[in-house]
């Protein structure tokens, strides 16, 4: 199964003393699935998860479902490297009536590639909700090999994979080993065309946040066979894209909302704002869709 092509791992609004803003978090749902989002994941780490508490997340998780109200699957991040607290947190999600999770590979406590199927086996145990592994070694420092994916893949209810190692070859080799029913997602805005030629399913983007319309014509092209076209698209969009990423996720994005006239706030420590500099590099590659508003 799949959660559709283009999913947006949502940034949490924050008000400027830092909490959670509730207010623009509806005004933000709503803005995504008008501009080409068909999944949301809640509570990524591009929604800044690590500085999100429990209560918090929840709370998100309830309000993100309510304001969709059934028009796109909405994905919620309990995956940590605690294995206890995310069952707890992933059975509280699925009270709240989230359609999956996302499981992020465990970071710092760096297990072995037992270590990772064990954790995910036990979580999706728990739970009827579908779900979504989370391959990011940039971020964790471990990265879950192809073969202990494939072998993920034979737990019923573990359906598809986000892949942010950038390894065009390993992701090959998952979708090639994998049933057909299961599914590869990007975890790399710019591979979003590479992965699909593959054989791969879709993204789960930052840069939807800004460009979702443009990424829906690039991917609808290219599952038409217009691959000159998809290309033309993919070559003009990643300088936006690729500013996006210049300071660490999710800086930029929210920068770039605000810019776009989504006031989302700020980022909470330890990330810190853009600079003047690096605001005005953001606005200049962020042209050529600014002037469309």
């Amino acid at each position: 199964m799949n959660f559709g092509r283009i999913l947006t791992a949502m940034v949490t609004p924050f008000k400027e003393n830092g909490d959670v803003n509730s207010e623009k978090v509806n005004e933000l749902v709503e803005y995504l699935i008008a501009n080409g989002t068909e999944g949301i994941v809640v509570a990524g780490t591009t929604g800044e998860s690590p500085t999100l508490t429990n209560e918090e997340k929840l709370s998100l998780f309830k309000q993100v479902v309510e304001t969709v109200n059934g028009r796109v699957p909405v994905i919620a991040g309990t995956g940590s490297n605690n294995t206890r607290a995310s069952i707890e947190l992933t059975k509280k999600a699925e009270a709240l009536g989230v359609n999956g999770i996302m499981l992020v590979v465990p970071y710092y406590n760096k297990p072995s590639q037992e270590g990772l199927y064990q954790h995910f086996k036990a979580i999706a145990q728990e739970t009827s909700l579908p779900v979504m592994l989370y391959n990011i070694p940039g971020r964790t420092s471990v990265n879950m090999t192809p073969e202990t994916i494939i072998r993920l893949s034979k737990v019923d209810n573990i359906v598809c994979v986000k892949e942010a190692s950038g390894n065009l070859e390993a992701m090959a080799k998952i979708i090639e080993e994998t049933d057909d029913n299961f599914s590869l997602y990007s975890g790399d805005d710019s591979l979003t065309i590479p992965v699909l030629a593959i054989g791969g399913t879709g993204i789960v983007s930052v840069s939807s946040h800004v460009i979702g319309n443009e990424m829906q014509s690039m991917v609808t092209a290219f599952l038409n066979g217009n691959t000159i076209e998809a290309s033309a698209i993919h070559r003009r969009l990643l300088p936006i894209m690729k500013a996006l990423f210049t300071a660490p996720n999710p800086t930029p994005v929210k920068a770039a909302l605000v810019l776009k006239g989504i006031d989302v706030g700020s980022v909470r420590l330890p990330l810190v704002p853009l600079n003047d500099q690096e605001i005005a590099a953001l606005e200049q590659a962020l042209q050529p869709i600014l002037n469309k508003n």
